[in-house]
Parts: C-alpha cells; structure tokens; sequence
C-alpha cells in the first residue's frame, strides 16, 4: 500500500485535519491510506503545553474511526525523542517494508523545511506530498522531483492555537472539531487551564 504520513501534534485535531486526511485518503492520486501519527514532541514546538499523549491519540483515533482510509498510531511514542520525522519514516519503513511510505504536510511547513534536520533525504527518499494553507503561498512553479503540490487539497483557516484558546475561554467549539472531539475535551477538562 501507498501510505501518506501525516504527523502533527494534534493539540487537539480538529476539522481541518480531518477534511485533510480523508480528502487525501479518498481522492489523492496513488495514496490508500492516511495514517495520523500523533507526535510525542515537536522539535520546532519544544514551549507549547500540550495535552496528554494519550488524550490526544485517543482524540485522533476518533477521528480515524470516523474517515474511511484513516489510521491514528501512536508509533513515535515508542521512538527516541523529540521526534524527527525522517527517523520516524526510517522506521515505518524498516517495521513495514511491504508499504511505501509519503510525508503529507502543509505550505506552512515546506516554507521552513530546509530547517527539518534530514529534509532533503526526507525528500529523496520518502517523498512529499504539499497541500495548500490559507496564509502561506509557496512558488509552485519549480518544485523538487519528490514533492507534489496538491492544488485541490481543501484549505480550512482553522488552527489548534485557536481552539485551545478558545475553549479556555469557554467558548462552544463544537462545529469547529470532529464528531466526539469537543465532548471528549470537555470530560476530559483539556485546555481549560489557559496554557495554549
């Protein structure tokens, strides 16, 4: 199968990664399926409060119960940490050599992936699969053999920065996240605390 890696803190998932990864497991040309792998530790993210791992991968297999072609994994838990992704693909690749595996991420992201420790291996060797984010225009007209630009990727100007402050602020975010996502922060009294 053709997998597209799609890694993210998930703090919390919200609509626009579900529309994302079921629009690219249901309509991306050569890809199967979209397995969203929770990040223990984003590098580039070292001073953001997240929740709980296992809150977070619980509110992601929620998603992926929900989307036809989605997986939610907690791989890179058991990895050395902070997590880089081209470790982590290294050893989804060694663990599942039957599978080829993409790296799925936003514009936001390839306008710093030279900063990615190992990106043009990443590149080489895995593959990118880029979709546009409102705010973040990339120069589509010479990419690098290995990375796709996915011109009719749905593009929703939401982000987890926004939810979580919102939530603190108690605001009802219901139709901002997946079915069962708001429910499951409010029992679980996640991102209450204002550290967002």
């Amino acid at each position: 199968m053709n997998i597209a890696v799609y890694p993210g803190s998930f703090n919390p998932v919200h609509t626009g990664h579900a529309m994302l990864a079921s629009w690219c497991a249901q309509l991306c040309p050569g890809i199967d399926e979209v397995w969203l792998l929770v990040s223990p530790q984003n590098p580039l993210k070292r001073d953001l409060t997240m929740a709980p791992e296992a809150d977070r991968l619980a509110m992601a297999r929620l998603v992926a119960d929900g989307c036809r072609g989605v997986r939610a994994s907690d791989f890179e838990f058991a990895l050395p940490r902070p997590s880089y992704t081209y470790r982590t693909l290294c050893e989804l690749r060694r663990r599942w050599p039957q599978h080829s595996f993409r790296l799925l991420t936003g514009s936001d992201n390839w306008l710093i992936f030279d900063r990615w420790r190992d990106s043009q291996a990443i590149i080489s060797e895995f593959g990118l699969l880029v979709y546009p984010r409102p705010g973040y225009p990339a120069d589509t007209s010479a990419l690098p053999d290995g990375v796709t630009w996915l011109a009719d990727a749905p593009q929703i100007e939401i982000a987890s920065t926004f939810i979580r402050r919102a939530i603190a602020d108690g605001l009802n975010m219901n139709y901002f996240l997946p079915a069962g996502i708001y429910k499951y922060i409010l029992d679980n009294k996640l991102y209450t605390d204002g550290n967002y």
